[in-house]
């Protein structure tokens, strides 16, 4: 479905439905809607990033969550979770994502509100062209130095989710 065409739940600031718009005009107007973020850890602690691809409305180029993306008008969070996973690497989770902390709609997340599913998987990866340009597994160390010295290399929303993602991490991962 093209950009133009997704609808989304508009919601209010308890992150219920208050009505429906197209993508476009929810962005455009700034307005708090609903999205997904995947964290996808393997067995060495190293967490997949994922570089959108430079066709995207929001970000384009820059390293953001192992998948994410937005839950479509009437769709529940962890259905979009599945989808989002399934569409974008091609990965079907033999078990539902678990839920891993929530963040509110501000506008450092794109007026999101945001639940983050921590994930386990070894890869590989089936990429979709149209979504992720490609990926790469990194240390969270290594991702800590590098949002530390060039933050423009990460949507605003992972540079949110990952500050609270290492708190709960903890410092040594």
């Amino acid at each position: 479905m093209s950009a133009h065409m997704e609808i989304f739940d508009v919601v209010d600031e308890q992150d219920q439905v208050i009505h429906q718009l197209p993508r476009p005009e929810v962005h455009r107007l700034g307005l708090r809607h609903r999205a997904t973020h995947m964290l996808i850890f393997n067995r060495r602690g190293e967490l997949f990033l994922q570089q959108r691809s430079l066709l995207k409305d929001m970000w384009p180029g820059v390293w953001d969550s192992s998948a994410a993306g937005h839950v479509d008008s009437g769709e529940e969070y962890d259905a979009c979770a599945i989808r989002e996973l399934g569409e974008e690497l091609g990965l079907i989770p033999e078990t539902p994502p678990v839920r891993w902390f929530r963040l509110g709609a501000t506008a450092a997340t794109g007026m999101e509100f945001c639940w983050v599913y921590r994930v386990s998987s070894e890869g590989p990866f089936v990429l979709q062209q149209s979504e992720v340009r490609g990926g790469a597994w990194f240390l969270p160390r290594t991702i800590d130095s590098w949002i530390a010295a060039h933050p423009e290399d990460f949507a605003s929303a992972f540079r949110v989710l990952w500050s609270v993602a290492r708190l709960r991490l903890g410092e040594t991962a």
